[in-house]
C-alpha cells in the first residue's frame, strides 16, 4: 500500500480522541505485512520498532505521528470522505499516519543505519489530558539513549515544497479557566440588597484582558449569566483559556489571575471559585536540532521557512520537556481550506515531501 491510498483510508474512516481502536488496527496490519515489530501504547496507539544494522542500538530517534480525528461533519465532496457520521480528520493527522507509515516501511526495507527508530502513532492529541502524556506514563523510552523525538504537522499557510521551522521556543502552553462567581441575586430596583455577579464578572473579564501580552494570552470566551431584563442572577460563570511561551510564565500567569480573583471578591462582596484546567505544556524545539534541519531542507531543494512563535497548542511539549526534540511544519497548499474546518482536505502531492524529509532527517540524526 502507498501513503495516498494509506492517507485516504484514515481519512474515510476517522476516530475521535482515545477512540481509535479502527485505526490502530489497521495501522497494526500494514505493520505485520512488513514485519515490522510493534505493541500498544497509550491505549489506542501504536509503537513500532526497527533496529539498525550498524549497531549501537540503544541510541535512538522517535518519530511521532497524532492519529486522531475531530467531531466535524465533513463538506469535501471528496470520493474518499469521512464514512463516520460527523467524525472527520480536519486536522491533518490522517497525512501525519500515511508520512510516518510510508518513512517506517523505507527503514524497514533497508535499515541501514545505526541505532533504533520508534515509530510512534500516538492517539488523543486533541483532546486533554492528551496522548503525549499516556505515552510517557508508560516510560517506553527509558532503556534507550533519546537522539531526537521529531514531529511535523501540515500547514495550509504554506505551499507544497515548503517546510517551517522555528528553533526554541514554538507554541504555548494551553490551560483552562473556569470561573464561578456567587453574589446575591434580586431585583434591579432594590440594587442595595444585591451582590451583583454579573458587575464582578465583568470586572473580572476586564482585568483578565489587560494580561494580554506578545508572550501571554488571556481570553474569555464563554459567559453565563441567567437572569432576566429586570433580575439580576445569583450565580455568573465564565470560561476561557490562559496561554504562555515558558513554563515560568506560564505559573506567574496563573499566581496572577488569582490574586485578581481575590481583589474581585474583595471589591464586589462576591465568592469566586477558579478552577485552572492544566493542558499541555509548551513546545520548545531544540536548537541544534532546528538549525541541522534547516540546514538538511535547504539541501533537499526544499523552501525553508523562518515560522514565528505560535499561541497554538500540541501536546508534543511534553516531549520537549524531557528530550532534544523538533517539531515542524509541513506546507500541504494555501488553498485546501483552513484546519478544524469541514472543507479542510491537504494536497496528497505533500505526503512524498514529508515522508523524504522525516526519513532523510531520521538518518541524518542517527547516522552522525
Amino acid at each position: 500500500m502507498d501513503i495516498k491510498d494509506f492517507r485516504h483510508h484514515l481519512h474515510c474512516h476517522p476516530e475521535l480522541s482515545f477512540e481509535e481502536h479502527q485505526t490502530a488496527a489497521f495501522i497494526s496490519e500494514r505493520l505485520s505485512e512488513m514485519g515490522v515489530e510493534y505493541r500498544p501504547i497509550a491505549g489506542t496507539g501504536i509503537l513500532a520498532r526497527i533496529e539498525g544494522r550498524r549497531g549501537n542500538l540503544e541510541r535512538c530517534v522517535v518519530l511521532r505521528a497524532d492519529i486522531d480525528a475531530l467531531p466535524i461533519k465533513e463538506m469535501t465532496g471528496v470520493d474518499y470522505a469521512s464514512q463516520s457520521e460527523g467524525v472527520m480528520h480536519a486536522c491533518g493527522h490522517d497525512c501525519h499516519a500515511a508520512m510516518l507509515y510510508g518513512v517506517v516501511k523505507r527503514l524497514q526495507m533497508e535499515r541501514d543505519f545505526e541505532g533504533t527508530v520508534l515509530a510512534l502513532f500516538q492517539p488523543g492529541e486533541e483532546q486533554f489530558p492528551g496522548g503525549a502524556s499516556l505515552v510517557l506514563k508508560e516510560n517506553p523510552f527509558d532503556k534507550y539513549k533519546v537522539a531526537a523525538v521529531i514531529g511535523q504537522h501540515v500547514d495550509a499557510d504554506m505551499e507544497v515544497g515548503e517546510i517551517g521551522f522555528c528553533p526554541g521556543k514554538f507554541m504555548a502552553s494551553v490551560d483552562d479557566l473556569h470561573f464561578k462567581i456567587k453574589g446575591i441575586g434580586g431585583y434591579a430596583n432594590v440594587r442595595s440588597k444585591v451582590k451583583d455577579a454579573v458587575v464582578a464578572a465583568a470586572d473580572l473579564i476586564l482585568r483578565l484582558n489587560m494580561l494580554n501580552s506578545d508572550v501571554c494570552v488571556v481570553s474569555v470566551g464563554n459567559v453565563e449569566a441567567k437572569g432576566t431584563t429586570n433580575v439580576i442572577p445569583e450565580r455568573v460563570t465564565c470560561d476561557g483559556t490562559m496561554r504562555a511561551f515558558s513554563e515560568k510564565l506560564r505559573q506567574r500567569v496563573k499566581d496572577m489571575i488569582t490574586n485578581i480573583v481575590e481583589e474581585i471578591e474583595y471589591k464586589h462582596d462576591v465568592e469566586v471559585q477558579l478552577d485552572v484546567r492544566e493542558g499541555y505544556p509548551c513546545v520548545e524545539n531544540d536548537m541544534q536540532l532546528t538549525y541541522e534541519a534547516m540546514l538538511l531542507s535547504d539541501s533537499l531543494g526544499y523552501q525553508t521557512k523562518d515560522l514565528e512563535m505560535r499561541t497554538t497548542s500540541e501536546d508534543f511539549g511534553y516531549y520537549t520537556q524531557l528530550y532534544p526534540s523538533l517539531f515542524y511544519r509541513l506546507g500541504v497548499g494555501r488553498n485546501v481550506g483552513r484546519a478544524h474546518t469541514a472543507t479542510f482536505l491537504p494536497d496528497d502531492k505533500a505526503l512524498e515531501i514529508g515522508e523524504e524529509f522525516m526519513y532523510r532527517l531520521a538518518l541524518s540524526i542517527l547516522n552522525k
